[in-house]
């Protein structure tokens, strides 16, 4: 019998911890067995692109406050 399939939340937990690069062994052999490569491609962007968000945010900040 397989293993449930992982929930919204476990993927991006999964991808989060996966962008640190701290992953323990028993926690990525539980992910390969629930997450769906689809789920972790969609969370993988989504991840990304609220990365490059937070950055862009956090240098406007700084410059409007160096400047301002």
């Amino acid at each position: 019998m397989s293993a449930p399939r992982a929930g919204m939340l476990q993927v991006f937990k999964a991808v989060f911890w996966s962008f640190l690069g701290i992953r323990k062994r028993s926690a990525h052999e539980s992910d390969v067995a629930r997450l769906h490569p689809a789920q972790i491609v969609v969370a993988g962007i989504i991840g990304g692109v609220l990365f490059v968000l937070t950055l862009i945010l956090v240098v406007h900040v700084v410059i409007r406050h160096a400047t301002g």
